[in-house]
C-alpha cells in the first residue's frame, strides 16, 4: 500500500511521479494518458535529417517541436529542459524520427526557415523537484485567480493554469465572450503570485480538450483525443442528416454543437443531391401518393395513399421518383404505385426485437429430464409365479 500511495498519476502531463523511500523523486512517461497522442507508424525507420527534431508535450494539449542542441542521445519518454521565452521549461518527449516530418507538414512548419527552440539537456532530479513544486501550486493559484477576477467584476472564466518548469511564469487560460481589460488584473496577479503572467484566450471547445472527459458515445472526447484544429459547426449539418434539432442532444460537454456532426455531413449531402424534392403528392391513376419518410443513405423514399397513416408504406428509389415527377409535370399519370413494388420474401427486412431486453436472455435453458419408463413385466411370468 505504501508504494501505491507514493505514486501519483498526472494525466494532464502524461507521466507517473513516484517518491522512493530514500526521498528521491522518479518521474516516468505514461503514454496511455497522453492527450493528442500520435501513433508512430514509421517506428524503426531511420532518417538522418529528422534525428535532431523531437515533439515535446507539456500540460494537457500544449505540444511543440524542438531541436536537440544538447548533443545527448535522447529518446521517447525522456524529461528534458527546453528553451522558453523567459527562462526554461520542462517537458516530455513524445515523438521522434521520421514521423516528426509528417507532424511539421500538418502544422505547416518549414524546417528550413522556422526558428526552432532548443533542447538544452535531460532533466535532473533538482529540475524535477522544482517542476513538481510549481505543479503543486497550480490548483490553488487557479482558485485564487478566479476570486480576483470576480472581485474586479471581469466577465471572464479562468479555466486552467499552467506553470513553467522553472516556476517563474504561469499561463492563465481564460474564456471570455467580449474583450477584457487585463491591465489591473495582471498587476494584482503579479503582486499576489510573484510570477510572470501570460494570459491566453481559448474557446469552449479548447477548454473541453484541456480538461478531457468521456462523451455520450462512451469514447474519449475528440477534442482531447486527436482534434487540434476546430472547424465551424452549424445546425445545417444536423438538418442534412435528418437529426432532431434538440439542443440537449446536439450539444457536447462544452455546450457547443458536437464536433462529430461534421463527420458524416459530406456523405449525407452527397446522397441528398441525388434525391429529388417532392413538394406535391405524386399523381397515379388510382389516387395520390404522399411522401411519408426518406432514407437518405439508401436513396429510398416511402409513399402512402393515406397521408395520415404510417401503415402500408411503399418504398420507391429516388431515380424512379424523379421519373414520376417529370411525368406528372407533362400531365402523365402512371397506372399504380403498387405495380412497381417488387415482391420480397417475408421476413428479410424486418427483425423482431421482442425478448432482447429480457435479463434472462443469456441464461442457459435447462433441459427437461425425460422420465425413464419402467419396463413392463410379462403377464405370463406373473401367471407362472
Amino acid at each position: 500500500m505504501d508504494g501505491i500511495e507514493n505514486k501519483k498519476y498526472d494525466c494532464s502531463r502524461g507521466c507517473v511521479v513516484e517518491r522512493a523511500e530514500t526521498g528521491e523523486i522518479n518521474c516516468s512517461y505514461r503514454p496511455g494518458c497522453c492527450k493528442l497522442e500520435v501513433y508512430d507508424w514509421l517506428s524503426g525507420i531511420q532518417q538522418e535529417q529528422n534525428n535532431d527534431f523531437f515533439e515535446i508535450r507539456f500540460k494537457n494539449t500544449r505540444k511543440a517541436i524542438f531541436r536537440n542542441a544538447s548533443g545527448q542521445s535522447l529518446r521517447i519518454g525522456d524529461l528534458v529542459i527546453v528553451e522558453a521565452a523567459n527562462g526554461h521549461d520542462l517537458g516530455i518527449i513524445t515523438l521522434e524520427g521520421p514521423i516528426i516530418a509528417k507532424q511539421m507538414a500538418s502544422r505547416r512548419i518549414n524546417p528550413e526557415t522556422f526558428e526552432f527552440r532548443k533542447i538544452y539537456r535531460r532533466a535532473k532530479t533538482y529540475d524535477i523537484e522544482k517542476w513538481q513544486e510549481a505543479i503543486a501550486r497550480e490548483h490553488d493559484v487557479m482558485i485564487r485567480a478566479r476570486q480576483i477576477a470576480a472581485e474586479l467584476q471581469l466577465d471572464m472564466k479562468i479555466g486552467d493554469v499552467e506553470f513553467q518548469g522553472d516556476g517563474t511564469k504561469a499561463i492563465f487560460y481564460y474564456i471570455a465572450d467580449a474583450r477584457v481589460d487585463f491591465r489591473q488584473l495582471i498587476k494584482v496577479f503579479a503582486e499576489e503570485f510573484r510570477i510572470r503572467i501570460e494570459m491566453k484566450q481559448i474557446g469552449a471547445r479548447q477548454e473541453a480538450g484541456l480538461i478531457g472527459g468521456i462523451g455520450v458515445c462512451g469514447r474519449e472526447l475528440c477534442c482531447s483525443n486527436y482534434i487540434s484544429t476546430f472547424k465551424s459547426i452549424t445546425t445545417q449539418a444536423a438538418k442534412c442528416q435528418d437529426l432532431s434539432l434538440n439542443p440537449q442532444k446536439l450539444a457536447g460537454q462544452c455546450g457547443k454543437l458536437k464536433c462529430c456532426l461534421n463527420y458524416e455531413a459530406a456523405v449525407y449531402n452527397d446522397a441528398s443531391s441525388r434525391i429529388p424534392k417532392v413538394s406535391h403528392p405524386l399523381e397515379f391513376e388510382d389516387g395520390l401518393a404522399y411522401l411519408i419518410k426518406t432514407d437518405i443513405l439508401r436513396e429510398t423514399l416511402w409513399f402512402s395513399y393515406d397521408s395520415s397513416s404510417l401503415s402500408n408504406l411503399i418504398p420507391l428509389p429516388a431515380s424512379k421518383v424523379a421519373e414520376f415527377i417529370n411525368m406528372n409535370r407533362n400531365g402523365i399519370k402512371p397506372a399504380s404505385i403498387n405495380s412497381l413494388v417488387e415482391e420480397k420474401e417475408p421476413g428479410t427486412d424486418f427483425i423482431t426485437a421482442v425478448g432482447d431486453d429480457s435479463i434472462t436472455r443469456f441464461d442457459e435453458k435447462k433441459k427437461k429430464k425425460k422420465k425413464k419408463r419402467k419396463p413392463k413385466k410379462d403377464v405370463r411370468d406373473k401367471g407362472q409365479q
